[in-house]
């Protein structure tokens, strides 16, 4: 089976781990998730992960109670750690081998991110998970995903989420939004694109690297990405 895609960064949010109350950590979750990236890693691919921490905190929660925004966005990024712990134990419990780098040294508990050495493990068939966003407060782990997209130089970056691709409305109130299966960088711009952040898409248009919004629970939909098969929504 030929690859179109041969190294992929995939971002998740961290609601993919929760239970069925939005919430936390479910390890079936995990679990679940974690197949569904055997799955891509068994085609020959190499894989590199940025997770969210919509699961455990939001910042704008912290910020409509008027804290600080920097401590908001260091809280997200420790939260991501969490996250990125929980998915590497379901990984390795699957026979993947994996590594978390984090963006914010705690060399107790992970690696610090380190390009080249991320860039190593991708070679050697591991499963690279990149936890604390950029290490800065005010960005995005949209943003994250695309800028360590492009340090290692991966093909495309797969916006992995609940929804089957860019709708030019919300499907959910409007019944006759209708589905992109394609978009340009600049239309995506123009359009506020919800499901993944202007500044991402902006670096992305800037290095010419395809991003791919799919649905993460849409059966085969990431093996699809990486085989060259139609699915979701495609901005390039």
């Amino acid at each position: 089976m030929e690859l179109k895609y041969r190294r992929v960064m995939i971002k998740i949010g961290g609601e993919a781990l929760a239970g069925p109350k939005g919430f936390g950590i479910d390890p079936e979750k995990a679990r679940e998730v974690a197949c569904k990236i055997k799955a891509v890693k068994d085609l020959g691919t190499e894989i590199a992960l940025v997770i969210g921490a919509g699961n455990i905190w939001r910042g704008r929660d912290g910020l409509e109670h008027g804290m600080d925004q920097a401590t908001a966005d260091h809280m997200g990024m420790l939260a991501t750690v969490m996250n990125a712990l929980a998915l590497q134990d379901a990984l390795e419990k699957l026979g993947v081998t994996t590594r978390v780098q984090t963006a914010i040294e705690m060399r107790a508990v992970a690696e610090p991110y380190i390009r080249l050495r991320a860039i190593r493990h991708l070679e050697k068939g591991r499963v690279v998970i990149m936890a604390a966003g950029t290490g800065q407060p005010y960005f995005t782990t949209d943003t994250a995903a695309a800028l360590r997209a492009m340090e290692i130089h991966a093909e495309a970056l797969i916006k992995a989420t609940k929804v089957d691709g860019v709708y030019s409305d919300d499907p959910k109130i409007n019944p006759n939004a209708v589905r992109f299966d394609r978009l340009s960088y600049m239309e995506a711009l123009k359009m506020r694109v919800g499901v993944i952040d202007s500044t991402a898409i902006s670096l992305c248009m800037e290095h010419n690297l395809p991003i791919y919004v799919v649905n993460l629970w849409e059966e085969k939909a990431l093996e699809k990405v990486v085989l060259g098969e139609p699915v979701g929504t495609v901005i390039c």
